[in-house]
């Protein structure tokens, strides 16, 4: 693996946050609210889409009538409080950006949960400060089912893709990432807990925890 990292590209849910359990719940909640009975393999599906698809996957896969609008409203309500007051930082990032800050390493995040719901979680967490720019899939137009939302941070950064490092808990957006030809690093999550060897044998750097990945990860930028 490479040591001339130069630019770094985060996920949010799963990676920075430790907000996955809300994603598990919340699409239960709405649907039962709305009279559907949510199947056994709905969150495995709602993880290979983007946020912003999720009201036109409910009228799809479960009648609902309402507007994509009036969806997603409904959803944001039971979110809003989660991400503007509760969603907890996971151990042992802020070291990690700081070390990457030292080094100079340029980053953004790339994630697929509305800007509405991300910024004030991050700017709760004092994480904002570390990151040029946040990219939605939903202001992008795309899920991380494609690498298109990476290649757009990438091009922000100002760094060939192959000197930019992914961060990532989700096996699929890691996927899409190394598809497009970028190094990856594979966070830790119990949302995932099913598909680590999956996940191990991908990527190019595992983190079980962000306090223990900093002398893994020091390889990646010791020659920056």
């Amino acid at each position: 693996m490479q040591n001339n990292i130069k630019g770094a590209i985060f996920d949010a849910d799963g990676t920075l946050l430790d907000s996955m359990p809300v994603w598990k719940n919340v699409a239960v909640d709405y649907l039962v609210s709305r009279g559907a009975t949510p199947r056994p393999d709905l969150n495995d599906n709602l993880l290979a889409i983007g946020g912003h698809e999720i009201p036109r996957y409910f009228q799809a896969e479960y009648g609902l009538r309402e507007s994509v609008d009036v969806i997603k409203r409904g959803i944001h309500k039971l979110l809003e409080e989660f991400y503007f007051y509760k969603a907890p930082l996971k151990e042992g990032v802020i070291p990690v950006l700081n070390m990457l800050r030292e080094h100079g390493i340029k980053m953004c995040v790339a994630t697929a949960t509305d800007r509405h719901l991300i910024e004030p979680a991050l700017r709760r967490c004092g994480l904002l400060e570390y990151f040029g720019r946040v990219f939605t899939c939903g202001e992008e137009k795309t899920s991380k089912s494609s690498p298109d939302i990476y290649i757009r941070a990438a091009a922000f950064l100002g760094t060939d893709i192959s000197d930019t490092l992914v961060f990532e808990d989700a096996l699929y957006a890691m996927k899409s990432a190394k598809s497009a030809g970028f190094p990856v690093a594979a966070v830790y999550d119990l949302s995932a807990i099913d598909k680590q060897d999956d996940i191990k044998e991908l990527c190019d750097y595992y983190l079980i925890s962000w306090d223990k990945g900093i002398s893994n990860l020091m390889t990646a930028f010791q020659n920056h």
